[in-house]
C-alpha cells in the first residue's frame, strides 16, 4: 500500500436517502460488513449525525470493542467515522461513504483512511490493506443485495 487510503466504489440501484439509512445507522452496519468481524452495536442504538460517538462489538482473532465519532456528516451524501480501540492506544482510521445520484441510481464510494492511524507506517506493511479492500468490496455488494429493487 503506498497512499494512505483505499477507496473502492459500485453503482448501486436505489436512491442515496434509502443506502444512507443503512450508513447512519449503527444497528444495521452488521448487515452490510463485508469483513465478518462486526458483532453489534455497544450500548444504545443513536441516529449517527456529526459529532455522534457510538461503541461497536468486534471479532478479529479476538473479540474486542471500538468507539467511533462521526466527524463528516451530510445528510443523505456522505457520513465518516474515526475509529479507535483499545482505550484510544490503537486506531485513528476513518472509513467514509460518499453516495451521489446518478440516473442508474447511486455511485457508493468507500474510503479506508489511515492518514491518522496510530502505527499506519506498520499497518501498510501487513496484508490489511488488500484484506481490507476485499472486505470494502463485499461490503457494497451487501449493500446492494439489500437495497436494490428488481
Amino acid at each position: 500500500m503506498k497512499s494512505d487510503s483505499i477507496t473502492v466504489q459500485r453503482t448501486i440501484a436505489a436512491t442515496p436517502e434509502v443506502i444512507f439509512a443503512y450508513l447512519s445507522d449503527a444497528a444495521k452496519h452488521q448487515q452490510i460488513d463485508g469483513s465478518g468481524s462486526l458483532r453489534g452495536p455497544k450500548g444504545d442504538s443513536v441516529p449517527l449525525t456529526m459529532g455522534t460517538t457510538f461503541g461497536m462489538s468486534m471479532h478479529m482473532g479476538a473479540n474486542y470493542s471500538t468507539v467511533n465519532e462521526i466527524v463528516e456528516f451530510e445528510q443523505g451524501r456522505r457520513i465518516a467515522w474515526k475509529t479507535t480501540g483499545f482505550k484510544g492506544l490503537i486506531g485513528g482510521r476513518i472509513w467514509r461513504y460518499e453516495l451521489e445520484p446518478t440516473t442508474e441510481g447511486t455511485v457508493v464510494k468507500e474510503t479506508w483512511d489511515i492518514s491518522d492511524e496510530r502505527g499506519a507506517f506498520l499497518v501498510k506493511r501487513t496484508s490489511m490493506p488488500a484484506a481490507t479492500e476485499k472486505a470494502m468490496r463485499k461490503t457494497l455488494e451487501r449493500i446492494s443485495e439489500l437495497v436494490e429493487t428488481t
